[in-house]
């Protein structure tokens, strides 16, 4: 029991400290850009970044994490522990309690019953959820009363504030979403893109993939909150623009995601109007490598599906090769500077959890060529193209349409080029490669292609759920909508008994030891995730935005309740 209390006990029971706000909406217009346009505000329905934190204006979990990692509660009454009796001592249940006088965006009253929907609704399994990995090992959900939600786990569940917290795990009103089950909800297009939140805004126009305008919550649960009376979310555009755009014009408040070199921020940050803001946390920029062929001589369907190996990926010293031959520190100096740090880990952070992995740190050219030639591949022709068995050592690279990304694809296909690799690059609009439309065939899920390149990181500081994402089960493919969380189409079964290993270890030590070994089966072993850079996130604020406090650990949007306008 003395294990359990120091674990459980550490979840952070705090309250945001209040803004002294005259009233309601009284600061007027808040402008924000994403260059990244919105395509939906339903974080189950997307994986998308731009979209969960655009959502997370008017939907919220029962709790969140605050800017130190902290679990905070925003729609309960305190954060459930092992000493307060909201964690079973059997760790085989959480209990909840509802805010009292807690309301939607329309005047009806939050329950349990929401709750209980919001599950029901991730884990149909008709619905391939965005994410389902927050819901993995909950049995039941149960309403004892309106204000009760008892969480039931179908074995014991050392971590157990996974469902329901963090940006990513928002509670839907039932009655809004209820004809939204199953297949259906990618298609419940009013719900999607105007839900009924609890949040400080509500949606009072959306054009996808363009603008989103809110208005002050009139029903939002402090009266003070929020000062301004509405929000504009404008998307479109590059890192660049963004950053321009608050630091340089002052045409918006708030930038988000201002990815551009150290030399432009320098540049920027001269005139005066604003100020880059930026925190390191889980966020990792990446090469994912397709382990299914993506072929578009396959039939639709069947591509990058677990039917069709990949002809030349599936072999991990090809993976190993790849990953060897790329400079990491080259691609920090040129895209990041002090904010960001080479890593071969998809988990850097929290420390506890980072793996000794560094041996990709340093570019091993000569050990790249070794491997492929190892392999059997050889430039027989003398072309300077790898050949085996008849077949080029040709691949297409996509990434999103990003100035520092571009950077990175052209430094890596040069690297790539010099191993005797011929690389395609394919640059595809943010807002369509993160949209989740499962008609298209340029997202980051449907992967067709063979290697992508974006950021990707897990919201509060237990990387259990994040570590989901590489099981067997999670392969998106037709049968899910394309919307599972394996991009890679990685599966081991090694891998997916750790991980259940690790969902039933209480003891903190050996929590941190299977998440680095789970971390290198697909990274320093599988080389299936080539981490390139820790990213700190980087956005900028203008000097008249108050209240903005970064947060790594949660939507960046996390406290827009509390900003205000400098006088």
């Amino acid at each position: 029991m003395k294990l359990k209390s120091a674990l459980l006990g550490a979840a952070a029971v705090m309250a945001l400290a209040p803004a002294a706000f005259a009233e309601r909406g009284s600061d007027g217009e808040v402008k924000i850009l994403y260059y990244q346009a919105v395509s939906g505000l339903n974080a189950y329905t997307s994986s998308g970044t731009k979209d969960i934190e655009a959502g997370s204006l008017v939907l919220e979990p029962l709790a969140g994490f605050n800017e130190k990692g902290e679990l905070f509660p925003r729609l309960v009454e305190s954060i459930p522990t092992v000493e307060n009796g909201g964690v079973a001592a059997d760790l085989t249940s959480i209990t909840w309690k509802l805010l009292p006088g807690l309301m939607w965006s329309d005047g009806t009253p939050v329950t349990s019953e929401d709750v209980k929907f919001t599950w029901e609704y991730c884990t149909h399994p008709e619905g391939g959820c965005a994410q389902g990995a927050k819901y993995e090992g909950v049995s039941a959900v149960e309403t004892p009363d309106p204000q009760t939600v008892v969480v039931k786990f179908a074995a014991p569940k050392p971590y157990p504030y996974q469902p329901f917290t963090g940006g990513t795990a928002p509670i839907l009103q039932k009655a809004q979403f209820e004809q939204c089950l199953g297949a259906a909800a990618a298609g419940c297009a009013e719900p999607n893109s105007k839900p009924i939140g609890t949040g400080p805004f509500v949606v009072t126009d959306f054009k996808v993939n363009d603008v989103v305008v809110y208005a002050a919550n009139p029903n939002y649960r402090d009266p003070a909150k929020p000062a301004f009376a509405t929000v504009t979310l404008k998307g479109g555009g590059d890192a660049q623009a963004a950053a321009s755009a608050v630091m340089e014009t002052g045409e918006f408040d708030y930038a988000w995601n201002t990815q551009i070199n150290p030399d432009l921020q320098a540049q920027m940050a001269g005139g005066g109007k604003g100020v880059f803001i930026n925190a390191f946390g889980t966020l990792v920029e990446r090469i994912e490598v397709n382990l299914t062929d993506p072929s578009a001589d396959l039939p639709e369907g069947e591509r990058s599906t677990v039917k069709h190996p990949h002809p030349i990926l599936s072999d991990v010293n090809v993976r190993k090769a790849l990953s060897m031959a790329i400079d990491r520190q080259a691609l920090v100096d040129i895209g990041y500077g002090a904010a960001g740090r080479p890593t071969c880990n998809v988990v850097p952070a929290p420390a506890v959890y980072a793996s000794d992995n560094t041996a990709c740190l340093t570019q091993d050219m000569e050990g790249a060529k070794a491997l492929l030639e190892a392999a059997g591949w050889t430039d027989s022709d003398g072309d300077g193209v790898r050949d085996k068995d008849g077949k080029k050592f040709a691949i297409l690279y996509q990434s999103t349409v990003n100035p520092v990304r571009q950077d990175f694809q052209a430094l890596i296909k040069g690297w790539w080029t010099e191993l005797g690799v011929e690389v395609e690059l394919k640059s595809i609009d943010p807002g369509v490669f993160f949209g989740g439309d499962a008609g298209s065939p340029d997202t980051f899920q449907k992967f067709y292609a063979d290697v992508e390149m974006y950021a990707n990181n897990f919201d509060g500081t237990d990387p259990e759920p994040y570590m989901t994402q590489y099981l067997c089960s999670k392969i998106p493919g037709p049968d899910n909508q394309w919307q599972g969380e394996n991009v890679n189409r990685f599966c081991d079964p090694a891998y997916d008994a750790m991980l259940a290993e690790l969902s039933s270890t209480a003891e903190p030590e050996k929590r941190y030891e299977l998440v680095k070994k789970l971390n290198d089966m697909v990274t320093k072993d599988g080389h299936a995730s080539i981490a390139l850079v820790d990213r700190g996130r980087l956005s900028a604020h203008a000097n008249s935005l108050g209240g903005v406090v970064l947060n790594t650990w949660d939507s960046e949007l996390w406290n827009a309740s509390d900003w205000f306008r400098v006088k």
